[in-house]
């Protein structure tokens, strides 16, 4: 069965109710939409940043906690470092929060679901999917 893990862009899409990524999530079942506890971080980073929407984006994250299953990142630290190891070689490094988001897609066999596709691509080995409906 795929699974998928739901980059930071995607979720807070998903809490927006835009770009129909939760009929995404129905349609690929709840059971098989995964987080990273980096994504946690940098959404609960997002609610800190706008403190006129704070107690709505609060519960709006806290539901999505609940409803996905949030990925604990360590196991994933070695592969972490041997991406950015070889980005670095290659001149070609990106955000470290992409790293460990990414490389928790890789040691999980999920599929990362994103928008940055750009960036993303860059890491060896990885699957992405872009639900984003332009």
């Amino acid at each position: 069965m795929t699974k998928y893990l739901l980059d930071t862009n995607i979720c807070v899409f998903f809490m927006r109710g835009k770009r129909y990524i939760g009929e995404r999530i129905i349609r690929n079942g709840l059971d098989n939409c995964f987080i990273s506890e980096i994504t946690v971080g940098e959404l609960l980073y997002g609610i800190e940043c706008d403190e006129i929407n704070f107690a709505e984006n609060t519960e709006k994250v806290n539901e999505l906690i609940e409803k996905l299953t949030v990925i604990p990142i360590t196991n994933i630290l070695q592969e972490y470092a041997k991406q950015k190891a070889i980005l670095r070689k290659q001149g070609a490094l990106i955000d470290d929060m992409d790293i460990f988001i990414g490389a928790t897609a890789i040691i999980n066999d999920m599929i990362l679901v994103t928008d940055n596709e750009k960036h993303l691509n860059r890491l060896s080995n990885i699957k992405i999917e872009n639900w984003i409906e332009k």
